[in-house]
């Protein structure tokens, strides 16, 4: 428990010696019968105490609180409890004081496992909270059948698959269907990867959304409007953009500039982003970095602040979510 010992300075190398601790290194060394390995996977690992609590890729995430960290540090505070002096002190303790950690392999090397939920038997909560957000029902039906939308066997939640050129999942977005504000990515997921529905046949434009409800949404439009949404490239970024203070010091969103290197077909890029001041930004950031390049479409949703608002309001659905979920990542 955290206690209310007084202000100490710790001194900075101490403190980075702390903070250079993995949570596997630690688990192992002091607390082995606390480790146990996930069955069915090369190296990710729970604890004993809180089978919820996954360890993978040099991070870990208490899926059942919400919450993770990188290293031991994080855990004996955030979990554990512990104060930042206790817990600093327990990793540089005499056992520890020559411990040091592995050299950091070139992070291109490092290969990221995807650890998805477990399915749930159905899919009826995910097609209920989706229909209920205005997705076409044929539509839902579809992306389950193809593995790329499923439900969580144990928190129930919605889980958008992204997968790479070979159909092999690389990226899953998480989002409750309960109520809950709980948004999130599965650990391991690579973002060059995510939520997409690509063109049956060649297709020389990108209809480019913040996130895979809103993706869904502009389908639905389509759909309603007797157009065929398999005769577009539709991409999210799962999850907002944050370009820098100075536009000429931005990047392009990773999801993005990897779909246009493996697809150099594509001549025009269509801007789908929300309706406000972040929106905007980002609309007007991704326009500079790209219109050399690329015939740049801003085409907000005509009403609402996202896609999703506009199809709801487009079918007279009315909102079902708090206002402070439109501005979540979905």
């Amino acid at each position: 428990m955290r206690s209310n010992r007084p202000y100490v300075q710790i001194d900075p190398d101490v403190l980075e010696r702390a903070r250079q601790i993995d949570l596997l290194s630690y688990l192992r060394t002091y607390e082995p019968s606390n480790l146990i390995k996930v069955k069915g996977t090369t190296n990710v690992y729970c604890t004993a105490e809180h089978d919820s609590l996954k360890i993978s890729n040099g991070k870990w995430y208490w899926w059942s609180r919400g919450f993770g960290g990188y290293s031991a540090l994080d855990y004996l505070i955030k979990v554990k409890e512990c104060g930042f002096v206790e817990a600093v002190e327990i990793l540089t303790g005499q056992a520890l004081a020559d411990w040091k950690p592995p050299p950091p392999a070139p992070k291109k090397d490092e290969p990221k496992v995807l650890l998805l939920p477990q399915k749930n038997a159905n899919a009826d909560r995910v097609t209920e909270y989706l229909f209920g957000r205005g997705i076409d029902y044929s539509l839902i039906q579809e992306c389950i059948a193809e593995g790329i939308i499923f439900e969580g066997r144990k928190y129930h939640n919605a889980v958008f698959v992204g997968k790479d050129a070979g159909g092999t999942p690389k990226y899953a977005a998480l989002r409750s269907t309960i109520g809950s504000s709980f948004k999130g990515d599965a650990s391991g997921s690579d973002k060059r990867y995510s939520f997409r529905l690509l063109a049956k046949e060649p297709s020389d434009t990108v209809h480019l959304f913040e996130a895979a409800i809103d993706l869904l949404s502009y389908a639905t439009y389509l759909k309603c409007e007797g157009k065929d949404y398999k005769a577009e490239n539709l991409l999210s970024l799962s999850g907002v953009y944050q370009p820098k203070k100075e536009i000429k010091d931005s990047k392009i969103p990773i999801a993005l500039s990897t779909f246009l290197e493996e697809t150099p077909h594509i001549k025009t890029i269509v801007l789908h982003l929300d309706n406000d001041k972040v929106g905007r930004l980002c609309t007007a950031a991704l326009t500079e970095l790209l219109k050399k390049d690329y015939k740049i479409v801003d085409a907000p949703p005509p009403a609402g602040k996202d896609v999703n608002d506009f199809l709801m309001s487009y079918l007279g659905i009315a909102k079902q979510k708090s206002c402070r979920e439109r501005g979540d990542v979905r």
